[in-house]
């Protein structure tokens, strides 16, 4: 591969055995494909089985765990040895099965981000996921593309590339297709290659690719150094703190256990495995990988949904949005765009009309059809066609319908000439581009160069005398500044101004309806195009008319826009679109109530004070620039809101990175602005978004509650033991009941709060703040009260039976109660608002199967002779296990009864914003 500069690019496609304009046959790429295997980087990152296990045995619980097991060997107590170890590796296994499983669902999301190619194979430009190319595949790159393969450029214009990925250079580097003939040249210095990871920023060009995967210059440093940054979400990292806090806590209250313990006789052997227990038992040491599994198990559901996220904190930040960005093209419309009107100074007319009147002609004869406004017409339609950098193909061989590769909106324009006649390849042949000035957000407008050799018959074209031709389109505004003539019948006049009256008034009509209007200018030149600066090329241009596309909203869009308000979310639009277009959709979908829009123009000078005060008030921003986005985005956190962003282009990137969640569009979105992203819409959709929010709240809210759970069913544990030396009973539970309760009511009635359905206030409520403790809104109560009454329950059914009967079957009695209460808090716990009756046993299937399997579990203990000999339990009679089972619903009656009282004291959440 060090060779392929220094070669002609003829030479190197010859030599990768490829063709650079038919490209690689489909036989012979997947040939290479199963040869080479697919082009990607090894993930080394992936935790291997083993490091899991490893990582299960080292917590610091399962080192608890071990140590009582050790002890319990040492004081000859083989059978508490056998259950504990036991309870060990079946801890191990869940752990290992739910982090294993996140592990297998985060590498799936990292597949699925996989960006996809335009190549050339089999003579026809064919989109391929990166994974699928090959050696000897020709790429198409334009700006905004990351390079998906080390490549040799065999045609390029106005190329650059950001190479800082690489090479470390900070500014990109201008490409040439020249051979450089020279060898030993540093990898920044080989301007014709183009390397995998590197980000395209300006310009286009096709390649032909050198290497894939790991032979890419990329994959040799990726080879020598893999690393991948392990990130832990904020939640996690707040629950880790609440583990140690809780340890701590946990240390003082079974201190005083254990010595009340030893004060009253018992023997030491036995307090100091109660301790161990009650240290297992009552710090939460299966958060964090419950937490990893709600998030992943989350983050496949939104999948289903078309929310893709990239990065794994995004799925419980989403929760928390108060305002998304929205842009307006593709997200909150179909992206469907079809050009419906067409205006020059003379007439305006609707497409429909001019392809109603004949069939399809050539583009001679439309410049020769009747009427001087008709060859002003050809002319608008010609000069869009040829500044244009889509393709277009038909969807069937003959079939008279056509469909558009690239920009939408440059698809309509050459699909629209089609309908007319005007062929895009047959006009490029007769006016070959030989240079161009490529689109900018700042410029708005885009030029290309044509020469105008061989065009005898176009005798009334102004540019008859010159050797070349500038066609230019953008936003009217923009081509209105460098324009001095316009376009009237068959000549040029000076743009006076009535003339600029005229053209303003029919770009605020198309607007007013919606319309997108691009504006269309052209410039003969008498010298070549290298002999000109950009600035040169785009001045003095003749305005020739307007062209008008519609892009109606999407059907969902509106009550996706009506849910979010209901959530508390405010819906803004963001959009480069003229304002009176960006209005009238913003007015159709209810994301403007007052009217206000703010351009681009503006915005430029706002101070920051300004436009955070603005931002609170103004729902859409129209002609606005990536900057502007960013600045909007900036003031809006100002203001202490959490934002959502959409955005698509290679400058949308720094607004995604700086918004709390970044949201690509996955269909038109380029790879720079899917790598600075949180999540990529695979279906550019504003109603994706909310459905992502509403999935996003749902996972916090499972988390909240299964943190309620276990502390609760924990909180109860504690005070039973901490509370029945006062009352001069036995210890109350054995170790390896403590450790049984543990096991069966934090392991499977966990996970399955972890997939709870959503609530039915889930978007009628304002958003949480993410900085809020876990212990917000009554949490921190709820839980001493729950686990203080299932603690009291537990400990009053022993007391009983133990003044009754202190040799008899009262311990198992406790034992008994505070298991099954525990199962009757998780199904009250389901809800946070709606009774259990409610909302359905049914509704969550895994739970109910659970509290079944646990319930099993607890009889199997009692009556089984094998396992009452293990456990140290009785067999109950039926009055004293109904005993135990009334009692143990007293927890789920008390939190049933609390839910009604605030549904009777609260309205509801419901909180609209304008």
């Amino acid at each position: 591969m060090s060779s392929f500069y220094q070669l002609d690019a003829d030479a190197v496609v010859a030599q990768v055995g490829s063709d650079r304009e038919r490209g690689l046959a489909s036989e012979q790429a997947q040939e290479r494909l199963r040869q080479d295997g697919p082009n990607e980087l090894i993930d080394r990152g992936t935790k291997p089985p083993w490091a899991i296990v490893w990582d299960q045995m080292t917590d610091i619980m399962v080192v608890i765990l071990i140590i009582a097991a050790v002890v319990s060997v040492g004081l000859g107590e083989w059978e508490d040895a056998l259950v504990i170890t036991a309870i060990v590796i079946l801890n191990a296994i869940l752990g290992f099965s739910q982090e294993y499983r996140a592990e297998q669902a985060i590498a799936a999301l990292k597949k699925l981000a996989v960006p996809t190619v335009r190549v050339r194979r089999d003579n026809q430009v064919q989109e391929v996921s990166a994974r699928e190319l090959v050696v000897g595949d020709v790429v198409l790159l334009e700006a905004g593309n990351k390079v998906p393969a080390d490549g040799r450029l065999v045609e390029c214009v106005n190329l650059r590339v950001q190479e800082a990925a690489l090479t470390g250079e900070s500014e990109p580097v201008e490409k040439t297709d020249e051979a450089l003939g020279v060898s030993d040249v540093p990898l920044g210095d080989r301007h014709n290659m183009v390397y995998m990871g590197t980000v395209v920023s300006y310009g286009r060009a096709k390649a032909v690719v050198t290497a894939t995967g790991m032979n890419t210059e990329l994959g040799s440093i990726a080879e020598m150094l893999q690393t991948v940054e392990r990130e832990q979400t904020p939640l996690q990292r707040r629950l880790d703190q609440l583990g140690k806090t809780l340890a701590v806590a946990t240390l003082v209250i079974i201190g005083i256990v254990f010595a009340l313990g030893l004060l009253r006789g018992e023997p030491f052997e036995l307090m100091l495995l109660t301790g161990i227990s009650m240290a297992v038992a009552a710090v939460p040491e299966g958060l964090p990988a419950v937490v990893t599994i709600t998030l992943a198990l989350g983050s496949r559901r939104m999948l289903r949904r078309n929310a893709l996220i990239r990065k794994l904190p995004a799925v419980e930040t989403l929760g928390s949005v108060t305002v998304i960005c929205s842009d307006k093209t593709g997200t909150l419309t179909e992206n469907r765009m079809a050009v419906t009107m067409l205006d020059v100074i003379d007439e305006t007319v609707a497409l429909e009309a001019l392809t109603e009147q004949s069939e399809p002609v050539s583009d001679a004869e439309l410049d020769r059809a009747v009427g001087p406004s008709r060859r002003s017409l050809a002319l608008l339609m010609k000069a869009a066609t040829l500044c244009n950098d889509a393709i277009l193909q038909p969807r069937r061989v003959g079939s008279g319908d056509w469909r558009s590769m690239g920009d939408p909106t440059e698809g309509a324009i050459i699909v629209a000439a089609a309908q007319l006649g005007l062929d895009k390849e047959r006009l490029e042949k007769r006016w070959p581009r030989v240079a161009e000035v490529s689109f900018t957000s700042e410029r708005k407008r885009m030029t290309t160069v044509h020469k105008t050799d061989d065009l005898a018959d176009d005798g009334r074209a102004l540019w008859r005398e010159a050797p070349y031709v500038a066609f230019s389109k953008g936003a009217v505004d923009s081509l209105l500044e460098i324009s001095r003539h316009v376009w009237v019948d068959d000549g040029a006049i000076p743009l006076q101004d009535e003339l600029l009256a005229r053209i303003g008034a029919a770009n605020e009509r198309l607007a007013r309806q919606g319309q997108r209007v691009l504006g269309v200018a052209f410039r003969p030149l008498h010298q070549p195009p290298q002999a000109l600066t950009e600035d040169e090329l785009e001045q003095e241009l003749i305005f020739v008319g307007l062209i008008g596309m519609s892009d109606p909203p999407r059907a969902e869009v509106e009550q996706a826009v009506l849910t979010s308000r209901t959530a508390g979310i405010r819906p803004i639009m963001i959009t480069g679109d003229h304002p009176l277009t960006a209005q009238h959709i913003a007015g159709v979908l209810d994301i403007s109530r007052n009217g206000r829009v703010l351009t681009g123009r503006d915005l430029t000078g706002m101070s920051s004070e300004l436009l955070r005060d603005e931002v609170a008030e103004v729902p859409v921003f129209a002609r606005v620039s990536p900057e502007h986005k960013l600045n909007i985005v900036e003031a809006l956190q100002d203001r202490g809101e959490v934002v959502a962003m959409t955005g698509d282009g290679v400058n949308d990137a720094p607004a995604l990175k700086k918004a709390d969640i970044g949201v690509a569009m996955g269909v038109t979105g380029t790879d720079v602005s899917k790598e600075a992203a949180d999540m990529v819409l695979l279906d550019d959709n504003f109603a994706t978004i909310v459905a992502a929010v509403e999935e996003g709240r749902v996972i916090y809210d499972n988390i909240r509650k299964f943190i309620k759970y276990i502390l609760s069913s924990n909180t109860g544990e504690i005070w039973v033991m901490l509370v029945a030396p006062f009352l001069g009973m036995p210890l109350p539970l054995l170790p390896l009941q403590i450790l049984w309760i543990n096991l069966v009511t934090d392991g499977l009635p966990g996970l399955a709060l972890a997939v709870e359905p959503a609530e039915r206030n889930t978007m009628t409520r304002r958003p949480y703040h993410p900085g809020e403790s876990v212990f917000s809104r009554g949490i921190g109560r709820q839980i001493l009260w729950i686990g203080g009454l299932m603690g009291l329950v537990s400990l009053l059914v022993g007391y009983l039976g133990w003044l009754d009967n202190p040799g008899g079957a009262w311990q198992t009695m406790v034992f008994t109660t505070l298991t099954l209460a525990q199962m009757g808090n998780a199904l009250a716990i389901r809800s946070s608002r709606d009774s259990l009756f409610t909302i359905g046993l049914r509704s969550n299937l895994l739970m109910l199967g659970a509290v079944l399997l646990t319930f099993l579990l607890q009889l199997m203990v009692i009556y089984v002779p094998l396992l009452q000999r293990f456990f140290e339990t009785e067999a109950l009679s039926i009055g004293q296990l109904a005993v135990s089972l009334v009692a143990s619903t007293t927890v789920f009656w008390a939190a049933e009864l609390e839910k009604w009282w605030l549904r009777r004291s609260r309205t509801g959440g419901s909180t609209q914003r304008q």
